[in-house]
Parts: structure tokens; sequence; C-alpha cells
């Protein structure tokens, strides 16, 4: 028989709407009970269970401190149970006072430093207590301002918000990420908030741009340069989100930099770390030294000392560039509003939300009071009757079994009052009593004519919220940090000006491998070399300059000199560093600045004058440049001197030489160019002659021809022979220097 399942009684359902709905009920509990600040006190649940726990430990600022581990033990236990170590973080997170703008919590012991945040004590080496700060959280907790639910085990209530007298979500700022959505909440000034409040509450219609004239910006407590753009800064507070640059500061002492603060968030050390991997990378040849004088009077002064002669301006900016001492930090003012969801405020909305917040608790306090004192006055009313009437009071206490409704009936009291002249000490039937009842009841009558007054009157609401938003700036206020200087965006410096300009011999070898030798007095063919392979080109200039180097395809690929390794070596394999087509050979060198001129030429004899400018790519495929033959390669380029008149020279495998003048030459960025030689097409395309090897001679120097290890000098006046027109045939050379390798121009 087969058993069957039985489901009565049993809820069905799918498991695709099951997960769903669990995950949103997930989703929202992140939200709403760990990510996001609820906008009256700015606080998320762990961080008001924290300060409501050592409230209720009585660790007032002028307490004496008690171990961490007492509060984070009583916060887990009483309101919070999650984890002990994510309790104590959310913990020193408000006691640091480089990362809070108003610290709430006064920490003793190792709370952290900037350089690492999380490098506090345990919990049971340090001590705590709330600061005075606190105090404008916590002071009217007890006056019926807020409402109250059960803890986790239903043994105790708590508040479910803190009844905040100052907009601590906009002081402090804060950041969460919750699911689907995150939230991050600069820092600000007190005054500057408080000065906006008051100017929102004298005129409800403001708009942002009106409450941005007191409120400047955000301001970190690490201080530093805010240095968006005002418009930037608009925007972020119309729209309740955008990115906002923020910067070191520093000032220039006996001509060393010192970095005085630092953007929040970012520490000295890894500052330090960023820099001096530059300056061991040599990319920041301007800076001699590096270090760090930080102490306790200057929480932050690193020293840069530069070289005689540097732009303090321009290299600040390629650190600003460069390095951590710029960042962006992001704005998303995700709050949870008054109405228990979360949603994107600006801030006009977020201080208007807050004021109403603001006037609901005051109003809850006023009449919370005004409860009190109507007890109270209730009270007096009837101890006066009592006293006025002492004796016969006294006689039905004595007689009656039950005084208390034969007294009730025979003055017309409550059952309070009576009550109230039951429990009366004998020792306060004195005459004087009725003098200090009468009085209580004039002050108190007094002080209940003017809280039904503010209750009842929106422009007495109005001044009682100014003037203690007023006081409270007074008592915790103080002056701004970060600096607003709208400043450009920093600009890294080129990297030819992040290499010490030194003189340097760039040599290629046949292989393709590449080296810098220092000086330009070297001999490079006498260089060692690898087995099989051999000197093939080289170029001088300076070691901030850009080498240049072409293959046989006509394709150009640069970099800095200064980067290639010492000659000392045998060099490494450009294709290490580039990606020329497959097939290609590195075919030579070149060297200089961005108007130093070069003739590019391929071994069919046609070639051109190209400005080392235009050749120039930050490509590791290169740029294509010089047009080569199908079949045909690149010759080795040969530097043109600058204001000299020159002959061109070119020579053919077969030993022919032409030389001619350079204005023959057209300058040109890229191309095929001209004939430089005449060489026959069948011959070039069977291989039968080709060119191999062009110069550029100056005015009075002289020709080198080299051949294996033999070299023939011309000099400039015996260069008849093999002078004309360019694109001819030109001259044989002399039996047994035809086999030419390369030509040399000589100054």
């Amino acid at each position: 028989m087969q058993n069957s399942l039985n489901l009565e009684g049993v809820e069905q359902q799918s498991l695709k709407d099951y997960t769903e709905k669990a995950y949103l009920d997930y989703s929202m509990y992140v939200i709403l009970d760990r990510a996001l600040p609820q906008i009256g006190d700015g606080l998320k649940p762990v961080q008001r269970r924290i300060i409501y726990a050592m409230s209720e430990l009585g660790l007032s600022a002028s307490s004496k401190p008690k171990k961490s581990a007492r509060t984070v033990g009583d916060v887990i236990g009483k309101f919070h149970p999650h984890g002990d170590s994510a309790c104590y973080e959310a913990m020193v997170l408000m006691a640091q006072d480089f990362s809070y703008r108003y610290t709430i919590i006064d920490g003793q012991g190792n709370w952290g430093s900037t350089d690492d945040p999380k490098s506090f004590a345990a919990m049971r080496y340090t001590e705590s207590r709330l600061t005075p700060y606190a105090k404008s959280l916590l002071s009217e907790l007890g006056d019926g301002t807020v409402d109250w639910v059960p803890n986790f085990d239903g043994t105790m209530n708590e508040p479910i918000v803190l009844p905040a007298r100052l907009p601590n979500l906009m002081l402090n700022g804060t950041t969460g990420i919750a699911v689907g959505m995150s939230t991050d909440v600069p820092p600000h000034n007190l005054n500057e908030v408080a000065s906006a409040l008051v100017h929102l509450l004298d005129n409800p219609k403001a708009t942002v741009r009106q409450l941005m004239k007191h409120i400047k910006g955000p301001d970190f407590p690490t201080g530093g340069e805010l240095v968006s753009s005002r418009d930037e800064i608009v925007e972020m507070y119309e729209t309740g989100s955008g990115t906002l640059r923020l910067r070191a500061s520093y000032k220039v002492e006996s001509g060393d930099i010192i970095i005085d603060s630092l953007p929040h968030q970012i520490s000295g050390s890894k500052i330090l770390e960023q820099i001096a991997a530059q300056m061991r990378n040599k990319k920041l040849p301007q800076v001699d030294d590096l270090r760090d004088e930080s102490d306790h009077e200057e929480p932050t002064r690193l020293v840069i000392s530069k070289k005689r002669g540097v732009d303090v301006e321009q290299l600040m900016s390629h650190l600003f560039s460069t390095t951590s001492l710029e960042r962006t930090a992001r704005v998303n003012m995700n709050i949870i509003g008054l109405d228990g969801k979360p949603r994107l405020f600006n801030l006009l909305e977020l201080l208007k939300e807050w004021l109403t917040f603001r006037k609901a608790t005051v109003k809850r306090r006023l009449a919370h009071r005004l409860a009190i004192v109507d007890a109270r006055l209730h009270v007096l009313d009837g101890l006066l009757v009592a006293y006025l009437n002492i004796d016969e009071v006294i006689a039905i206490i004595r007689e009656e079994d039950e005084p208390k409704p034969v007294l009730m009936k025979r003055f017309k009291l409550s059952d309070i009052q009576a009550e109230a002249i039951l429990n009366l000490r004998l020792r306060n039937l004195a005459k004087l009593e009725e003098m200090k009842i009468r009085g209580e009841q004039d002050e108190l009558q007094e002080e209940r004519d003017l809280l039904e007054k503010t209750l009842k009157s929106a422009a007495r609401l109005k001044t009682l919220l100014k003037k203690e938003i007023l006081e409270d700036a007074e008592a915790y206020g103080d002056d701004r940090r970060t600096r607003i200087v709208e400043r450009e965006a920093a600009q890294a410096l080129d990297e030819t000006e992040l290499v010490a300009s030194e003189p340097v011999t760039v040599v290629l070898s046949q292989a393709g491998y590449a080296r810098a030798a220092k000086g330009h007095e070297i001999d490079p063919a006498a260089l060692n070399y690898r087995s099989g392979d051999g000197f093939l080109a080289a170029a001088q200039g300076r070691s901030n300059q850009l080498a240049m180097f072409i293959d046989s395809t006509g394709r150009v690929y640069s970099v800095i000199a200064g980067t290639l390794p010492s000659a000392r070596g045998q060099g490494e394999p450009l294709s290490s560093r580039f990606k020329p087509p497959d097939g290609a050979a590195f075919c030579g060198a070149m060297i200089g600045d961005a108007e130093q001129k070069c003739l590019l030429a391929s071994d069919a004899g046609y070639g051109f004058v190209a400005k080392l400018g235009d050749l120039v790519s930050r490509n590791k495929a290169g740029k294509a440049i010089l047009r080569v033959p199908a079949g045909g390669k690149a010759v080795v380029p040969a530097p043109v001197p600058a204001d000299k008149e020159c002959l061109i020279a070119a020579v053919s495998s077969i030993g022919r030489l032409l030389l001619f003048e350079m204005e023959e030459l057209p300058e040109l960025a890229k191309g095929k160019g001209n004939k430089l030689i005449n060489i026959p097409a069948k011959k070039f395309q069977s291989g039968e002659e080709r060119m191999v090897a062009a110069a550029v001679v100056p005015e009075e120097g002289s020709l080198q021809v080299h051949t294996g290890t033999r070299v023939m000098t011309i000099k400039w006046n015996d260069v008849d022979h093999y002078y004309g027109e360019r694109a001819l045939r030109g001259s044989l050379l002399p039996q047994g220097w035809r086999k030419v390798e390369r030509l040399i121009g000589v100054a």
C-alpha cells in the first residue's frame, strides 16, 4: 500500500514566492535596522544602542571612564545580539577624532590612528565615556520626547530614536552599504549648520542656494581642502548625490614642502609609500628626501625635500594627480525619513525634515513638562487645603479607620490629593510650609502659563527652537577645518620631466636589444654583445628625452631613454616592451626633442625628413610612419643637425654613393618619401641591389664609410666625385670599399 503525505492544515507556497519574500524581508531589515541612519539622530541602531547603554551605565562626560568591554557587554547582552567585534568597531569609530567631526565617545588608550584606523587596542584594554557633545543626543531622553520599544528579548525597553537637539547626521556624516542602496553623507561644521537652520526657520521658502550662503560645503575632521567647483557643490546639495574632490594642504618652509593636512580617510604612511615608490622607480628626480615629522602637536607633518630650482606648484600638481594627496569622495544622501522609508534627500529637504523632527520633539518635551506641572499643582492644591484645615485633618486621620475616603468627601479631594496628605511627615506640618506651598504654586503657575503659550504659539515655538540651536552651537561649535578653494584639476608631469636629464647614448643591437650608456664618449661597437649579436645603431641625447626605434616595416616606437637598462649589461629585447608585427625586426634608433629632425628611408631608396615630435607613439604597437615597399625594409635613421646646410648621402649594396642637397628632400610626418638614389626596380625586386645606408653630412663636416672594421673618411671638400642631383645612380666607391655597412655624418 502506497503512503500519501497528509498536507491538511499546512500552508503551501511556491518556492519563487517564498524566496522573493524572504529576500525582500532581509533587504528591508538591512536597510532599516542596520546600514542606513535615521534622520532624527543620524545614528544607526548599533550606534544608538551603544550611546544609550553608556548613558545607562552613568558614563557621562564628567564621570570616571569604564572598560570598553563593560559597555560592549551591556550593548550585546541587552540591546544588540550581534558580534562583539562589530559592536566594538562601531564604538571605536565614534571615538576617533579623525573619523568623526564631533566625537561622541571619549576614549582612553589606543583607539587607532590616521595611519591605521584599525590598529586600536582590544576592548579589554581601553576605557571610555561619553563626550560633552553626547549630551545633545541624550539630555531630553527622560522628558517624554521619544517612543520606546521592547528590546530583543522583551525584558526592558529601548528608545526608537534619540531626541537629538542638533542634526547629528549633518554634523558627523555617515557611510553605509545596504541591499540595493548605500549612503554617504559628508560631515559639516556645526556653526554653519546652525546658522542655516535658523535661516530656514525664519524663511521656510528658502532655496538650496540661499542655504549655501551659510553652509559653504562639507567640513571634514582631518581638514585638507575641498577643491571642487562651486557648481559641483551646488549640484551635489540640490540633488543629494555627486562627487567631491578633496586635496591635502601644504606650505613651504625653508625650501621644503610641508604637508600639514590630508584628505579624509587617507593615511600619511600611504602617501609616503606612494611617493617613495615613484622615487625608487626613478620617476621623481625633483625630490631629494622624504620624511614624516608628525607628532602630538602636529598630527600631520610630512616633509618633502625638493631639489633646488624645482617649481613647487608643478611638483605638487603632479603628486596630487598621481598619489592619494587628492581623492574623490562620493556623496549619496540616502536616509530613513520620519515616515520610516529610505529615500534620497537634498540639503533643503534634509534640514526641513530634521526641523520637523525637532519641532515634534520639543512639543513632546513641553507637553510632558506641562503634565508634570499640572500634576504637581493639583497635589499642592490638596496640601494647601490640609494646612488650612490642619486640626480637622489630624482628627479625621486619628479617629477614622479609613481616613482617605473621609478626607476626599469632606474636602472634595481627589485620590491623588488625599494620598499626598496621608503621606505628609509630621515635620512638614510647620506654619512655614503654607508659605512654601503658595510660593511653589506661584512658580509652577507661571511656568504652566509659559508652557501653554509656547505650545499654542508657532512664533514662540520657533523662537525657542532658534534659541536652543544657537545655545548648542555656542557650546559645541568650532572653526571650519576644511578650506574650500576652487582649483583646476591636478596635472601629472610629462613623463620626460620625471627622469633626470643626463647625457646618454642609446645603443641598439642587431638582435633588437636596447640599452642606454651614460655620456656621449663611449664607442657603441666596443660594448659587450650576446653571442651571435652585434652593434646595429646608436643615437645620442639626454636621459629625459624619448628614445625612438623604427622596425623593418616602418613603424616607430618610443620610450623614455632613462628607463632603458644600463649599458653595463647587454640590454633588454625591445619585443618585451613593444608589440611589433610578426616577422618585423628593429632597424634603428633616434633620440632628441620634438623639434629634432631625422632622415628616414627604406632600402628601396625612398625617404624623407621628419620631426621627432611627429613620430611619438604611446601605443605598444607603435605608429606607422615610413611606408616600406613589399619585400623591403627600413634602414638606420640619420639625425639632421639644426641650423646647418647639409648634404644627404645614400649608398647602395653594390657600392654606388650619391650626395645631394638636403633641400631637395621634403619634410613629412609620414609616407613613402621621395627617391634618394636610383635603384632599378628589377634589381630591387630580385635583391641584386638595395640601398644599405643613408647619412646627413653637415657643412664643413665629413662622411665616414664603414666597411667591416675599416673606415674611409670623405671630407666636405672632396665630395665632388659623388655629388649630384637627388635620384641619380651615384658613383662607384673605390674597389675594396663597395661592401658598405653604414654611413655616418660627422660634424
